[in-house]
């Protein structure tokens, strides 16, 4: 699972390159669809981790406190704290995703909840990173979201500006259009999906790489889904999400963050 290596351009950031990053949010930051090895998920966070240490030949520390299924108030009460009594140089803050997938829910209320949480991570971390939404017009069911997800973008690209943070804007990523950047649920990135985003972040960071996140797909991608297969991913996957909707669980009940700890990590050439 190889991510290109680049070098950090102090002149496009005006900063040095950060020494310590953490990494809060859900399934996406988790880095589900991106299984290690070991069995444990990687994701975009873990990798762009390994790139950043290899911009600190005096050592690199990086926690990842992302868990799936937690919604932007768990994220707030949970993680936040940690994160700013970490206080590291770097925060990725991406959440609010499960919470525009429930029906009924207000993205105005829910940035506002952000930029209360962001506000606070600002008083102890240097840099925290905004993420945005995906695009989801070529998905079913997710496609009708559209909307309410823009509604959102909006607020948290206003929030960024309003706080001078960097956008990892994953809306204009067009790279992850393509099917091959999602897992089959087709709710979660694949690795090359996870890589590219990696990638992405890399670039609003000011690293330099050679080679670019939108860059285009080695192949022309598979046809759209067909009835059938859309039958399929329903059964698989939508209903058994609904079910765990209506009886009020969630993916993340019995997980805990894989990396609570701004630990040492080593640079190393993936």
């Amino acid at each position: 699972m190889p991510v290109v290596t680049g070098k950090w351009s102090e002149r496009s950031t005006g900063t040095a390159a950060p020494t310590s990053y953490v990494a809060i949010g859900d399934s996406f930051t988790e880095g589900v669809g991106d299984p290690g090895p070991d069995g444990v998920f990687v994701g975009w966070a873990d990798r762009l981790a390994r790139l950043l240490a290899e911009q600190a030949p005096d050592g690199f520390r990086y926690a990842n406190l992302a868990v799936r299924g937690r919604l932007l108030g768990q994220i707030v009460d949970q993680q936040v704290p940690r994160a700013r009594e970490l206080a590291p140089d770097l925060v990725t803050f991406c959440a609010g995703g499960n919470d525009i997938l429930r029906p009924g829910s207000d993205p105005d209320a829910l940035a506002a909840q952000y930029e209360a949480a962001l506000v606070e991570l600002l008083t102890t971390v240097g840099t925290v990173v905004v993420c945005t939404g995906f695009d989801t017009r070529g998905f079913p069911v997710l496609r009708h979201l559209r909307g309410r997800i823009a509604t959102y973008n909006g607020h948290l690209r206003a929030i960024a500006d309003r706080h001078g943070c960097p956008v990892l804007d994953l809306w204009s990523l067009r790279a992850v259009q393509d099917r091959r950047a999602w897992d089959d649920d087709r709710l979660h990135l694949s690795p090359e999906g996870h890589r590219r985003v990696t990638l992405r972040c890399a670039e609003v960071l000011g690293i330099d790489l050679p080679e670019r996140a939108d860059a285009p797909w080695p192949q022309p991608g598979p046809a759209a889904a067909s009835r059938r297969d859309d039958l399929l991913w329903a059964r698989q996957h939508l209903l058994p999400w609904i079910g765990r909707r209506l009886r009020g669980e969630s993916s993340g009940d019995h997980v805990r963050a894989k990396r609570p700890d701004l630990l040492p990590l080593r640079s190393t050439r993936q």
